[in-house]
């Protein structure tokens, strides 16, 4: 019997995963107390392998399960990082109140990296390899205009914080915060929607063209069994979640020491950090013509982030009794790159096809939304 007829559940030892070392030394560095910029970039480094260990997995879990079901899977475990960078961030902004800025920064860089930075290199690397790809139009369609609603979803808090002088009146201040719950809410029930419409009742809309095919009793099958994969996606969300406890913790010190303002710190480098796992595995299966999936990865995080994580941030900051907890009210700057974003990924979008350029253009749109950031004054 051959390897590719039967899962194998062996662990192919890879360059990058001698990264992994990594992992003890930020755990020393951190317990050591040396300089934040240190720990910060070791973290860093320790996040690669163990995205690479994420994005296997959920590439055997989609061969199986399809690529709706995989890249819901690989949204979920790539978004646990930004998730406890966040929770990090809300249980210390008694202490900070700039952590809630970082927390929202952190909101809209995920939202604009994914659509931007990880579909936009995945693109790239797939059209560089095959001429032209496919994928789903209607996937995208959908994923486009879920985005669109979450920057609704942002655009009316952040309006009505401008009209209504809340800057300076508490009590409208206290209507932004009450607003921003209210459409959490909405946000949150339209996300459940979504899985409800794509994963059940309208699944056959959303299959990839590997799923459209009969399948043979020749159908390949995984390396890693279905058990094996979600406990690599167990343990190495474990790690990457004790790394991104250990960059809340240093990023502020790393950022000051390596000139960075903090908004640029959120929108930017939190958010590629925390979107490590998405960058490898989306660019991994565009690699293998598989854009489908990758598409799934990139605009599905974006649309977890947006309509689940953002959501729950909101109702936890509740829970954790801040006085003022976290709202939606955005900065003017982080809400036109979000909707930038979306416009762009839906006209790259509409005709279900993608060649190399299209990812060049892609790039090209988030480094001017980076430097943008990157040149804004400190607050």
């Amino acid at each position: 019997m051959t390897r590719a007829n039967s899962p194998a559940n062996g662990f192919e030892v890879t360059p990058l995963d001698y990264l992994l070392l990594a992992i003890p030394v930020a755990v020393v560095l951190k317990l050591t107390g040396v300089p934040a910029v240190w720990t910060f970039l070791v973290s860093c480094v320790a996040v690669i392998p163990l995205a690479g260990l994420m994005g296997r997995a959920t590439e055997h879990l989609a061969e199986t399960m399809g690529t709706g079901i995989g890249g819901l899977l690989n949204a979920t475990f790539g978004n646990a990082a930004e998730l406890i960078i966040a929770l990090v961030a809300l249980s210390k902004a008694g202490e900070n109140a700039e952590m809630f800025n970082l927390v929202k920064a952190s909101i809209t860089g995920s939202v604009v990296g994914n659509i931007l930075l990880v579909l936009g290199v995945s693109i790239l690397a797939g059209g560089l390899k095959y001429t032209k790809q496919t994928f789903n139009r209607t996937a995208a369609g959908m994923g486009a205009t879920l985005l669109a609603l979450a920057s609704i979803g942002l655009l009316l808090p952040t309006l009505h914080y401008r009209l209504s002088g809340a800057a300076s009146d508490p009590e409208q201040a206290h209507r932004v915060e009450l607003l921003s719950e209210e459409i959490a809410a909405i946000l949150l029930c339209t996300y459940v929607l979504s899985l409800v419409f794509s994963l059940r009742t309208h699944r056959h809309l959303f299959a990839g063209p590997e799923e459209e095919l009969p399948t043979t009793g020749a159908q390949r099958q995984p390396e890693w069994s279905r058990r094996v994969s979600f406990m690599v996606l167990l343990v190495a969300t474990a790690g990457v979640a004790l790394m991104s406890e250990f960059l809340v913790g240093s990023v502020e010190g790393a950022a000051h020491k390596l000139g960075m303002s903090n908004v640029f710190v959120g929108v930017i480098v939190v958010a590629v950090i925390g979107n490590a796992a998405e960058h490898s595995t989306a660019v991994m299966v565009a690699l293998k013509d598989k854009m489908d999936l990758a598409l799934n990865i990139a605009v599905g995080s974006s649309i977890q982030i947006a309509l689940f994580v953002a959501p729950v941030l909101v109702f936890s900051s509740m829970v954790m009794g801040h006085p003022h907890p976290l709202d939606l009210h955005f900065s003017s700057m982080e809400v036109v790159a979000v909707v930038i974003a979306v416009g762009v990924l839906a006209l790259v979008g509409q005709d279900g096809e993608s060649h190399w350029m299209e990812g060049v253009m892609l790039l090209a749109v988030y480094f001017m939304l980076a430097l943008s950031f990157y040149h804004l004054p400190a607050k």
